[in-house]
């Protein structure tokens, strides 16, 4: 009987502990499966099919999604050059050493061959002058030619263009501004950079630095103006980023598609000075182009021809850049191929936020749920998203459909504070492009309450308590069978006492 009560004790004792324990040990692996990452009811939904991913939460921080994606992802780091991995139709061809064609407002590769050699890049070096005048000086202000200038200016080599500029000359920024883009004087250059810098040298540290904070990194400026010198060095794509740079943040745009202009006479000539625009988009009619918003020509013997421009159409921006072409001709029949290129097979989409508003707030709540049964929250949470994607004409006009990827999503209850980002995409027949992303901060609740004592936590004193309960009852179990065993110990050895003294008697 006592064996029997005792087996009872311990099997409700052990029993209360095992409820403990798995009360305790919930919330440490839960595993969503949404239905799926949603189409937006505002696009063609021809595409693709939606892909139904797993968000995950578990312990060890490890994926447990099974699915694959149906279609290549393509992030926002790929999408540079995704466009020259593929076998474009009417590619044209281009007969310069190295090209590009680059979309300004998505920031897409178009075309491209040798786009990151360093090349001479001849007097379309002056870009970067004039984009450093226009950001730093007042067009109105006078510019005096000091006898450094006037002994660097004659230095400059025998059959360089120039505006003639003399020791003492006074002259506006303006007027060397504009010489410097429609004549390509070197001169007037020459007199800029060194007005911005002290010296030509310094002035090209001031370049250097530019080119650096745009992107720029297989260019080194050496020279103010362009003079052929191995070490005056800059690449296609660099090239490019300049240009836009000077055309959508200056009135670069302007000057260069200015057909004449009228120097004031100055304090050196008594008469005004009219210079051409000599770059053929704009004053010649057989290379003449509508399209054409801004760029700059380029010659010495070692550079071969050069030529930078860009052109808008439709609201979209393109910029191409030819280096060592062969002719002064072919420079400006490859670009204008170039740009018919980039307008008729390719389109740059505009992305839209508010298509995706309410995927991100699925997403969001989704998230919720599985973090309900944990002690974590969102605390933070945002969405970035890019501004353009550039696609080929064919793959738009085959449509697309918006979704969040949450195939690879996973969230580590052993962390306290933990980053997600989460990509937020647009499907294609063939490719999927990630197009912006939701960016989640989570952390654990308690962290809360010791940052706002107003914010309690209501699971982590209940834990405590069971945790407490939990060793009490193991303690009391212990206690119980020691106390069993020796009453039992006890009530045999009084019945071998008892039985003995009866064999006595």
């Amino acid at each position: 009987m006592v064996i029997s009560d005792m087996k009872k004790i311990i099997e409700r004792s052990a029993a209360a502990v095992l409820a403990c324990v798995i009360i305790l040990s919930s919330g440490i692996a839960v595993f969503a499966d949404p239905e799926t990452e949603g189409t937006d009811t505002t696009t063609t939904t021809s595409a693709a099919e939606d892909n139904k991913p797993s968000a995950s939460i578990n312990e060890s921080g490890q994926s447990d999604s099974t699915s694959e994606t149906t279609t290549a992802m393509i992030s926002q780091d790929m999408q540079r050059t995704d466009l020259l991995n593929e076998k474009q139709k009417n590619v044209p061809q281009i007969t310069s050493s190295a090209y590009i064609l680059y979309d300004a407002d998505s920031g897409a590769i178009i075309a491209g061959h040798n786009y990151n050699d360093r090349m001479e890049p001849a007097s379309t070096t002056k870009v970067m002058t004039v984009l450093l005048a226009l950001e730093t000086l007042d067009m109105s202000e006078t510019v005096t030619v000091n006898s450094d200038m006037a002994a660097r200016i004659a230095l400059i080599e025998k059959g360089y263009v120039k505006l003639g500029l003399q020791e003492n000359e006074e002259i506006s920024v303006k007027d060397l501004v504009y010489a410097s883009v429609l004549k390509s004087a070197n001169d007037a250059a020459l007199v800029l950079g060194m007005h911005m810098g002290g010296t030509e040298e310094d002035f090209c540290k001031k370049m250097n630095a530019k080119a650096k904070e745009l992107g720029c990194i297989n260019t080194t400026f050496t020279s103010s103006f362009g003079e052929a010198k191995s070490t005056n060095l800059v690449s296609a794509y660099d090239l490019a980023l300049i240009l836009e740079e000077a055309v959508k943040k200056t009135d670069y745009s302007k000057i260069a598609r200015t057909l004449t202009y009228s120097i004031p006479a100055t304090n050196k000539y008594s008469e005004a000075r009219e210079i051409t625009n000599a770059n053929r988009f704009v004053c010649t009619t057989e290379y003449g182009y509508e399209y054409y918003i801004g760029g700059k020509t380029g010659y010495t013997d070692s550079a071969g021809y050069t030529l930078c421009a860009a052109a808008r159409k439709n609201d979209r921006t393109l910029i191409g850049v030819v280096l060592n072409s062969s002719t002064a001709t072919s420079r400006y029949s490859d670009l204008i191929k170039l740009f018919e290129y980039g307008y008729s097979d390719f389109t740059t989409v505009t992305i839209d936020p508010s298509e995706f508003t309410a995927l991100v707030n699925e997403t969001n709540q989704r998230l919720e749920e599985l973090l309900s049964t944990t002690d974590l929250y969102i605390s933070e949470e945002n969405t970035a998203y890019i501004d353009f994607l550039t696609v080929t004409a064919e793959r738009a006009q085959s449509g697309s459909s918006n979704k969040v990827e949450l195939k690879d999503v996973v969230i580590d209850t052993t962390q306290s504070e933990q980053q997600l980002t989460i990509p937020l995409c647009k499907v294609y027949s063939d490719k999927t492009y990630v197009i912006g992303n939701i960016n989640i901060k989570i952390r654990r609740k308690s962290g809360v309450v010791e940052i706002n004592p107003e914010k309690k936590s209501t699971l982590t004193p209940i834990r405590n308590i069971l945790i407490t309960a939990a060793v009490a009852s193991g303690l009391i179990l212990i206690l119980i069978i020691s106390l069993l065993i020796f009453r039992h110990m006890l009530i045999k050895r009084r019945g071998d006492t008892y039985r003995g003294k009866s064999k006595m008697l």
